[in-house]
């Protein structure tokens, strides 16, 4: 085992060479919200998430007489592999078998994480000694939200501190495991997408600038009530912050996306949620998927059985389960 960056890489040889086969896992976030969306108080964004168990993009490299892409999401890898070789100088004969992709544009991080696995596979597959901010630079992510990068490093729940005059990725603040019985339940509206490539640019040129007393409070609530909540496994208040976080940055948003939330109709199920008891409600990233917390899993799949019914007359509307992970991504080479 060899550790490149801090994400783990499991390999059966030595490092600096090329291997036969790589197979890559790199976990969905939830994407909590930001913090100074104007860069009142010196530093623009900064953010908080979580990586998810349940949905991941998982791939496998091998050699190729040329290059082939199968699976799921294979346009948007085939785009990354070749801004990849060409800026590394390495050859794309490879066969890239994708067995499971994030679904794109719901607000789970599909791009930055497909550029993360396929560039962490290029780095075992040749020895490149990369790491993965190495290879979010090339791929030119973490323009805004370091999140993505900060759960393929390390799991859990992240914190990064956004971007100053000199950041090339968002730095890491804070990294925190979340408790095993915890459950997310997000819920997912497969008639719309959210905003993304030209249209978010615009979106987020487009806000009005973002209050500096409002950016303070949200700092404070983090650092005072959130973080200190999850360290001591305080679901309710950890939730009230995000949901507070949530609240503030929906609202922001709302100019462009037409509400605090994406979908009416998920908007809908999150009150539904709240009102049976659920924290930390909130929209991932620009959405439509909302999502919210729940304290095991027994009382995740009793809400969850009860919303397919409460809302089985919207049949786009739909619902998973997700645990935390605690790791970040993983590389196995072999």
């Amino acid at each position: 085992m060899y550790t490149s960056g801090s994400f783990r890489v499991t390999t059966h040889t030595t490092l600096i060479v090329e291997y036969s086969k790589v197979s890559v896992t790199a976990p969905a976030r939830l994407h909590m919200g930001f913090i100074d969306l104007s860069g009142s108080l010196g530093r623009h964004f900064g953010s908080i998430g979580v990586a998810l168990n349940e949905i991941n993009t998982r791939l496998t490299m091998t050699a190729a007489e040329q290059r082939c892409i199968s699976g799921p999401s294979a346009q948007r890898a085939e785009k990354c592999l070749t801004l990849l070789c060409d800026a590394l100088n390495v050859s794309d004969q490879l066969h890239i078998d994708i067995e499971a992709a994030i679904p794109e544009h719901v607000g789970l991080g599909s791009g930055t994480q497909m550029s993360l696995a396929i560039g962490a596979g290029l780095n075992a597959y040749y020895g490149l000694d990369l790491n993965i901010r190495d290879i979010a630079a090339l791929t030119y992510r973490g323009r805004r939200s370091g999140i993505g990068i900060g759960v393929f490093e390390q799991g859990g729940l992240v914190v990064d501190g956004g971007r100053g005059e000199n950041t090339i990725t968002p730095p890491v603040l804070s990294r925190l495991p979340v408790p095993d019985d915890w459950r997310f339940i997000l819920v997912f509206d497969e008639r719309g997408q959210g905003l993304h490539g030209q249209q978010e640019i615009q979106a987020f040129a487009a806000l009005p600038p973002f209050s500096q007393l409002e950016a303070a409070r949200l700092c404070y609530l983090l650092l005072m009530q959130g973080l200190p909540a999850l360290a001591e496994y305080d679901l309710k208040q950890f939730g009230d912050v995000i949901s507070q976080l949530q609240k503030s940055v929906g609202e922001h948003f709302a100019i462009a996306q037409g509400g605090v939330f994406a979908s009416p109709e998920v908007a809908d199920a999150m009150r539904w949620f709240e009102q049976q008891g659920a924290f930390a409600i909130g929209q991932t990233s620009w959405g439509p998927t909302g999502f919210c917390a729940v304290a095991n899993q027994d009382l995740a799949e009793s809400l969850v059985a009860e919303a397919k019914e409460k809302f089985s007359d919207i049949d786009k509307l739909s619902f998973v389960i997700a645990s935390v992970r605690n790791d970040g991504g993983s590389v196995v080479a072999v």
